[in-house]
């Protein structure tokens, strides 16, 4: 299907922390996109056409009438689209496509790895998921550098109580003093590992793995599930963000 390029407005910003916003933004009167969950919209300024950058849905199929994109302050794109844009302004935007998406047996498990703002279209696999799949049972781990950074705590957490196939774990790298943190975090700390990974699993050959984030952290993860724990790469399925 050809890509489609439209004028849409900005009906709504949300602070999500104190560098992350998630810009709601409305389809053209009429419009009635078809598209699949996880996959991204590229945008950009009206009064500036050649600098363009993809966005990895924070909502769903299942969202009508509206895409939700959550930008992080970073690199000058994502800093000008943070800063900048206020509701009622416009962007343009280029329809959705992108091959990261769910698998076809909602029986599978799904572990999805997320460093940052790399949890963004996870959002959009759970809201699905509670709806369309119940069944399927999801565990998020997800990697910030302290509390504050978390995006989306409180939807997720919501999400998590009334849904008992969803999990959502939290792990801090930088929640402690010698990293000059103040505050309290009493749960995970430290990087992702192998071993964390390992005690989400149910089975192995039913389990399907997600990293999405920074290329750093991708990597990485692409290396545990890979090569440190010998799983398929066909059951692995990544989003880098350089």
């Amino acid at each position: 299907m050809a890509l489609v390029t439209a004028e849409m407005e900005v009906t709504e910003v949300i602070q999500e922390t104190h560098d992350v916003k998630t810009l709601k933004i409305e389809w053209p009167a009429g419009a009635d996109y078809q598209f699949k969950t996880g996959q991204f919209i590229t945008v950009y300024l009206p009064a500036d056409p050649k600098t363009k950058r993809a966005y990895s849905l924070s909502s769903c199929e299942l969202d009508r009438g509206f895409y939700d994109i959550t930008v992080k302050k970073m690199g000058n794109f994502g800093t000008r689209l943070n800063e900048v844009v206020k509701q009622n302004d416009k962007l343009m935007v280029i329809s959705p496509t992108g091959k990261f998406l769910l698998p076809d047996d909602p029986k599978k498990d799904l572990i999805l790895i997320a460093g940052g703002s790399g949890v963004t279209p996870f959002r959009g696999f759970v809201r699905y998921c509670n709806v369309k799949r119940p069944e399927t049972r999801i565990t998020i781990l997800y990697s910030v550098r302290v509390p504050e950074d978390i995006i989306f705590k409180d939807e997720f957490e919501k999400l998590a109580a009334k849904n008992p196939n969803f999990l959502f774990k939290v792990t801090c790298t930088r929640a402690t003093p010698e990293h000059g943190y103040s505050g309290t975090w009493d749960g995970h700390r430290g990087r992702i590992n192998s071993d964390w990974i390992r005690e989400q699993i149910r089975s192995l050959s039913d389990s399907v793995f997600y990293a999405c984030g920074p290329t750093e952290l991708v990597v990485s993860t692409e290396k545990l599930v890979v090569e440190e724990m010998g799983i398929p790469k066909a059951q692995m399925r990544a989003e880098k963000w350089g």
